[in-house]
């Protein structure tokens, strides 16, 4: 190997052990490079045939293998050894909750409604984002591992359709009005001074309160996993009931009136980034997490106007073996980082390399960053690029076009109205769940009270 190979082998074996924590451009976890071989230990007991019928819904049969498939995804997109018995301790949450997406796809289905592929991909597409995974990876890692795509395909598809499903049933009365806005608006000015909650959530139904050890059971164990380090976006969008479960569980930002009394008294007490105990409310129970707080009317933040150039690599890295395409796009990305002065020219810049990744990526908040995506940026003056940010799939350059001090409490009306508008879909969807549950015929066959 030429001296100039080893210096960019060097070179990239640094930048990547440095920048690799970066949530834009993260690799997936290495824990779950590792997973396939735990998930293996965990499927050694006998289990029942992957035929065998759990449950008939309306008609429609749900079989061991839809379980099993829906227990690998989670396995898989969180990253940890899950042992067998926790497993067998959610395997009956599972059952309930592809029962209730089975009568979901039928609402849809006598609905006409039809979910595009695109907006799967973009779902998807968002999922992985929100965990810093680089595009694609997700899939690879259930294709990796002899888990169908379709498992998460058809989980997804039903999120979207049952939204579609809810807009259609709100008709005019989802329409958010001016009136409505200016409403909301003049009680937040009311709560001047009061506390405010950037948080997520995950929702796990009960569908009888006197009888709700299996649920309570179920919210544990996943509380158990998310402390263990399982993403809590992955998490959310598989098992939480709520609407928020397609956006990761978040909610953005909240006031106190709009939450459970019970959801308002631990998230007062608690720490950013911490996981609540069980919360129980009317229907269910809420794992909560808060990711910022702040008093409404005032909070002063900077906020980014960000351009990015994406320079992808013709294979996943290997730091003490890059090929040459990844040497070269390092000598690219660091020339660059000379000779780019312009928001205009990284845009530009991007486009030549394929826009793999958008050449603007929206205005980010500074204070709502990650540490190690904030180190590089808070100090960054206009108009100059970042050093190079490397992971497994490519290189990353990054300008700050502008900084703009604002009020980050002050939210417009468009803001006002999507909140407006999830509340009111968080309504209808709980309303309709209960009665096609009412009008639903389900057997349930033995199999499914059995254990793994």
């Amino acid at each position: 190997m030429s001296k100039t190979h080893c210096t960019a082998s060097t070179a990239l074996a640094v930048l990547l052990a440095f920048s690799a924590t970066l949530p834009a451009m993260a690799a997936p976890h290495h824990k779950a490079a590792t997973k396939p071989a735990a998930t293996k230990e965990a499927a050694a007991p006998v289990r029942p045939p992957e035929d065998q019928i759990l449950a008939v819904i309306n008609g429609q049969v749900l079989t061991q293998r839809d379980v099993d498939n829906r227990a690998k995804l989670f396995v898989l997109s969180t990253g940890l050894p899950i042992s067998p018995e926790i497993m067998g301790r959610m395997r009956g949450q599972i059952i309930h909750q592809l029962i209730d997406e089975r009568l979901k796809t039928q609402e849809i289905l006598k609905r006409h409604i039809n979910v595009e592929p695109d907006q799967i991909a973009a779902a998807i597409a968002n999922i992985e984002q929100r965990n810093g995974m680089p595009k694609n990876a997700l899939r690879n890692r259930l294709a990796s591992d002899g888990v169908s795509l379709t498992t998460l395909i058809d989980q997804i598809r039903v999120q979207i359709g049952w939204m579609q499903v809810l807009r259609e049933k709100l008709g005019e009365e989802g329409r958010i009005t001016a009136t409505q806005i200016s409403q909301r608006e003049q009680a937040l000015q009311a709560e001047q001074g009061r506390a405010q909650y950037f948080m997520s959530e995950i929702f796990v139904p009960v569908a009888d309160p006197r009888h709700d050890d299996a649920e309570l059971a179920f919210t544990k164990t996943i509380i158990s996993q998310l402390r263990e380090g399982a993403p809590f976006p992955i998490v959310a969008a598989q098992f939480s009931q709520a609407q928020s479960a397609l956006d990761g569980g978040s909610m953005g930002w909240v006031q106190e009136d709009n939450l459970d009394p019970q959801v308002v008294n631990i998230v007062r007490q608690m720490p950013i980034g911490a996981i609540s105990n069980p919360i129980q409310v009317a229907g269910g129970f809420v794992i909560a997490t808060v990711q910022a707080k702040r008093v409404v009317g005032k909070q002063m933040g900077t906020q980014l106007d960000l351009r990015q150039a994406f320079f992808p690599f013709d294979a996943p890295l290997n730091p003490q073996n890059p090929t040459e395409q990844q040497r070269a796009a390092l000598q690219k990305a660091t020339s660059a980082v000379q000779t780019v002065h312009s928001c205009d020219a990284m845009e530009a810049l991007n486009k030549s390399l394929g826009e793999k990744r958008p050449g603007n990526p929206g205005s980010q908040i500074l204070e709502r960053l990650m540490p190690q995506m904030k180190s590089v940026l808070e100090s960054l003056p206009p108009n100059k690029v970042s050093r190079p940010l490397v992971s497994m799939d490519g290189i990353a350059l990054l300008m700050v076009c502008n900084r703009q001090e604002k009020n980050l409490a002050q939210q417009s009306p468009s803001e006002i109205a999507d909140q407006l508008m999830n509340e009111h879909v968080e309504q209808a969807s709980r309303q309709l769940q209960r009665d096609l549950q009412r009008r639903a015929i389900i057997e349930m066959r033995p199999a499914a009270k059995a254990t793994n």
